[in-house]
């Protein structure tokens, strides 16, 4: 089944900073292969959402490692699935904890 990927306004935020600081700091090339791997776990998620581990805190949520420094969560139901947040994390894991 292919759901519709819907992208919180939080996760929206993250990527566009995200895709700022890889030009910035790094090249057009790793921005490219970012994305190329973002969109590749989106796809596996759109056919088999189950795939990626449920979160022990919160259930429903779960989490798909993007990079060693990129984590995507991310809920699902029958016809959709909602990207909740990027998560770089580089960061203080409580701040996870507030874009949840």
């Amino acid at each position: 089944m292919n759901r519709k990927v819907i992208i919180s306004k939080t996760a929206e935020k993250k990527l566009s900073s995200l895709f700022e600081y890889l030009l910035e700091n790094w090249s057009a090339k790793v921005k490219s292969n970012f994305i190329k791997k973002l969109d590749h776990n989106i796809d596996i998620i759109k056919l088999e959402p189950e795939t990626f581990p449920e979160s022990q805190k919160d259930p429903g949520l779960r989490k798909c490692v993007i990079t060693k420094q990129t984590t995507l969560y991310y809920r699902f139901d029958s016809d959709q699935i909602k990207i909740v947040t990027i998560f770089d994390t580089r960061q203080n894991p409580d701040k996870l904890e507030k874009e949840l």
